[in-house]
């Protein structure tokens, strides 16, 4: 096939030595299967802020830290440079998060590395050697699926446990090869915890795997393994080892609002008398003098 400009430089360089084909071109980037060192392999080429159709980038890198304090200020400004920089910090987001994860024990292809902004990983391959199906495209039994259910919530564990949360995670964003799940696209992953938005991010990737899994094993719908990993994980008890049952007790007691106004009008009528009080004394200091 015709080499893709993203592509080129790293043929040029002898990094990849064939183009075979474009496997999917998403959101964010292209992927296309080449040849590297006589391996078949992914190569995901980045598309530019301009070409993205993801627009919420700044909700998911809040928290992310710029690699030097002059690349913080520049993304502060939004200026050209602060642009750029943000744009380098969105591609290497997966990159580490790639290599964070999988010395985690998360499943995730394995990256070989990145060559002028283009991330060269594992080609996933189901049983038979073809490219493995994404998993909206998978049928199971209802057995299957509470057990790859099982599974990607102890994925999900071991990826807060490691300080991330995938934060598009769908059933577009999971393959399925010879050994089970596999997770992709982690350039949006959130820092678990710098970002204001992690629990929702969470709690949206747990729900989405849920309904997934939900259409073979409907009672799954009634487990909320969100707010108990996260409960687990905000009281620094979370492990990829915890036990989670699936249930979560909500705290829905309402406040005592008039409680609360009571004390406060009563702290102002005590404050109000030691007032009083400190002026009396004062006055009859004043009188003796």
């Amino acid at each position: 096939m015709r080499i893709p400009n993203g592509l080129q430089p790293l043929v040029d360089e002898g990094i990849v030595d064939e183009v075979l084909r474009q496997l999917k071109s998403g959101k964010e980037a292209s992927v296309f299967i080449v040849t590297s060192g006589g391996h078949t392999r992914c190569a995901k080429v980045y598309k530019a802020a301009e070409q993205r159709g993801f627009h919420r980038l700044a909700e998911y890198q809040e928290g992310r830290k710029a690699r030097g304090s002059r690349d913080a200020r520049a993304m502060g400004r939004r200026g050209r440079h602060g642009r750029k920089v943000q744009e380098a910090e969105w591609k290497n987001a997966e990159i580490d998060a790639l290599y964070r994860l999988a010395a985690a024990g998360v499943r995730v292809p394995q990256p070989q590395g990145v060559y002028d902004g283009v991330l060269l990983m594992e080609l996933v391959l189901d049983a038979d050697g073809r490219t493995a199906p994404q998993l909206h495209a998978v049928d199971m039994t209802a057995e299957q699926a509470r057990e790859a259910f099982r599974f990607m919530i102890g994925q999900i564990v071991r990826m807060l446990c490691a300080g991330l949360i995938h934060g598009d995670l769908s059933e577009y964003n999971v393959l399925v090869d010879a050994d089970g799940p596999v997770i992709i696209d982690l350039p949006q992953a959130v820092d678990a915890a710098g970002n204001n938005n992690a629990f929702r991010m969470l709690e949206r990737d747990v729900n989405n795997m849920r309904t997934v899994f939900a259409r073979f094993a409907p009672e799954l719908v009634d487990t909320d393994y969100a707010h108990e990993m996260w409960a687990h994980y905000q009281a620094s008890t979370l492990t990829p080892d915890t036990p989670l049952t699936g249930q979560f007790v909500h705290d829905d007691t309402a406040a005592d609002v008039d409680a609360v106004l009571d004390q406060i009008e009563e702290a102002r009528l005590e404050a109000e008398a030691r007032e009083r009080g400190r002026l009396a004394a004062e006055a009859a200091a004043a009188a003796r003098d």
